[in-house]
């Protein structure tokens, strides 16, 4: 099983990093293979221009290196996204990768109704998306609108109809021990040390 994670984090000393470690080690100790897409040192460049969505209206990808990362979602059995919520929403990076990489024609295309689409992703199996944040989980919920489980996981997966989407999200991390971290990272590893079905 092939195991593509898309990470987004500029520095390699915070949580994220720890968790990006764990669950590629976790994954590999379950047999499984890792791809790593790590978009701050691909230098990715999450800005849409003028030819992209002139490709988006065509259903034709123009940047290639979203194409190459289509091409290593179709070769994926699971994905698995890691990033930091900063300001109650994903790094600008992450959002570009999303606006860039789930293109019609190449992640999904319309129903012929019009109302709806499908994805053509259909290889992947899982979808897990694992997230830092300092805020409070019921603040983040009650005052800022949950905005990650609105516009990614039901917006964007749920609306692909991509299965088995989950959200591992840890919150107010700068305050977090270091027992309250080993938790974490073990509860991770049980997640992915376990084969997908």
């Amino acid at each position: 099983m092939k195991t593509l994670i898309v990470y987004a984090h500029p520095y390699d000393g915070g949580f994220c990093h720890a968790m990006l470690k764990s669950t590629i080690a976790s994954i590999e100790k379950a047999g499984g293979e890792v791809d790593l897409i790590d978009l701050n040192k691909d230098k990715f460049n999450p800005v849409m221009d003028e030819k992209d969505l002139v490709g988006f209206i065509k259903h034709e990808m123009v940047d290639p290196q979203s194409i190459d990362y289509v091409n290593r979602l179709k070769a994926a059995d699971q994905l698995v996204l890691i990033f930091p919520i900063w300001w109650e929403l994903m790094p600008a990076i992450m959002k570009g990768f999303i606006d860039k990489v789930f293109f019609p024609g190449s992640a999904y295309e319309y129903k012929k109704s019009g109302r709806g689409m499908y994805s053509l992703f259909d290889n992947l199996k899982a979808t897990t998306v694992i997230s830092t944040m300092n805020t409070p989980k019921l603040i983040y919920k009650c005052i800022y609108g949950n905005a990650v489980q609105k516009a990614l996981m039901k917006g964007t997966f749920k609306k692909l109809g991509f299965k088995k989407v989950k959200w591992f999200n840890v919150s107010m991390i700068k305050w977090s021990t270091e027992k309250k971290r080993n938790k974490w990272l073990a509860q991770l590893d049980k997640r992915f040390s376990k084969k997908i079905g």
